[in-house]
């Protein structure tokens, strides 16, 4: 039924109106609005994510050379101008397409749910926290100070590791510090969160611990405690020993009154020797390091949409302005994983990606389009172990 229909269109089929519409009214994004509404805007910035354009000059050039087709793909605009475009990135509410990517998150996590490598049976949902920097230009970007002569954002990350899909995002400066992320993040009882040591702060931890939730986090090697009692160690897996501790300090007692697990792990795969802390007394010390292992996945996921997200180059240099590059690139990302997912297309998301590239324009059904188009990919060995996360 899609013949005839350009792929732009079809691939804007799977963003639902209404809950669309909704993110607008709260915000009351199209109060005062005369040329450009908030969808188009978003599909103009959706349309530079998809084309792999280099800036907002370049995607109104590129629509405006088919003005004739704007409203066959989906815009209600009659032209786009490089001005009206820069003053809606610059002064509309970015959180419109932040509340849109929660939505389409909660989406895109029912059908990748249990759809990744992880194989670890748990009873709660394992989370991986962490985050990555966006280095930017001073000059441009004064409000993003950062270190002396740079600029930077943070954007904070909650994994879910069932599917690898981000369940929750942050964007801040990058002075932020990463345990400030625990502050924002409702914890749901009977889940894993894993965690570096930027997340180490036992007032926070024990947050978590009050929530009935599990954490599993990298120790400092100045932690002080009184072991307890010692479990069963088993060293043909690692396990160099497992521990019930009392923190010694007084602020850290203070803050963590509660007893702690303390694991370590020697892997035998890097030579690396690792010690974690866990509120988690019931399932094996094996199970424990093997979760955290898994937190690699939230750094893939980072160098996946930094080499194919447009987060690098940024096409305006507001807050609001690079915020809302930052919201629509991810609800790029999840809205073509939602399409992968509910069209059964039997490629990973870079190849998608590709492919949509060169042709947005084509008239045919973007089913069709993904399973004939005959794809070659040179990618290095660590490119085909990111792409293999069921992306």
């Amino acid at each position: 039924m899609n013949y005839g229909k350009y792929i732009f269109p079809q691939i804007m089929d799977f963003i639902t109106k209404y809950e669309f519409d909704k993110c607008v009214s709260k915000y009351n994004g199209n109060k005062k609005v005369r040329r450009l509404s908030c969808r188009d805007q978003f599909l103009a910035m959706m349309f530079g994510q998809l084309g792999n354009l280099k800036s907002l000059s370049g995607i109104t050039i590129c629509l405006n050379a088919h003005q004739k087709q704007l409203f066959h793909l989906g815009f209600r605009t009659k032209k786009i101008t490089l001005s009206t475009l820069t003053r809606a990135n610059e002064n509309r509410d970015w959180r419109i397409y932040r509340d849109f990517a929660n939505l389409l998150i909660d989406r895109a996590r029912k059908l990748y749910i249990n759809d990744s490598n992880f194989k670890i049976d748990l009873d709660g949902t394992p989370y991986a926290l962490d985050s990555t920097v966006i280095e930017m230009c001073l000059s441009l970007f004064p409000w993003a100070n950062f270190e002396k002569g740079h600029s930077a954002i943070k954007i904070h990350t909650q994994l879910d590791l069932r599917g690898n899909i981000p369940s929750f995002f942050l964007i801040t400066e990058a002075k932020t510090h990463d345990v400030n992320f625990l502050d924002i993040l409702k914890f749901e009882a009977g889940a894993y969160y894993i965690m570096d040591r930027g997340y180490y702060d036992f007032e926070r931890l024990y947050q978590i611990h009050e929530q009935k939730a599990f954490f599993i986090i990298r120790a400092k090697k100045s932690i002080s405690a009184t072991r307890l009692y010692s479990g069963k160690t088993d060293k043909p897996s690692g396990i160099r020993c497992d521990q019930i501790i009392r923190l010694n300090h007084f602020y850290s007692k203070k803050y963590y009154p509660e007893k702690l697990r303390r694991i370590k792990y020697y892997d035998n795969e890097t030579g690396k020797r690792y010690v974690y802390l866990t509120n988690n007394f019931d399932l094996d010390a094996v199970i424990i390091a093997d979760l955290y292992k898994h937190r690699w996945q939230i750094e893939l996921f980072f160098k996946w949409i930094k080499q194919h997200l447009h987060i690098n180059t940024f096409w305006g240099t507001s807050r609001n302005a690079v915020k809302t590059q930052i919201c629509i690139a991810i609800s790029t990302f999840l809205i073509v994983a939602i399409m992968k997912k509910e069209m059964n297309i039997n490629r990973n998301l870079y190849e998608i990606l590709q492919i949509l590239s060169v042709s947005l324009f084509e008239k045919t059904s973007v089913n069709t389009l993904l399973s004939e188009f005959d794809l070659q990919t040179s990618e290095d060995q660590a490119q085909k172990r990111l792409f293999s996360l069921n992306f």
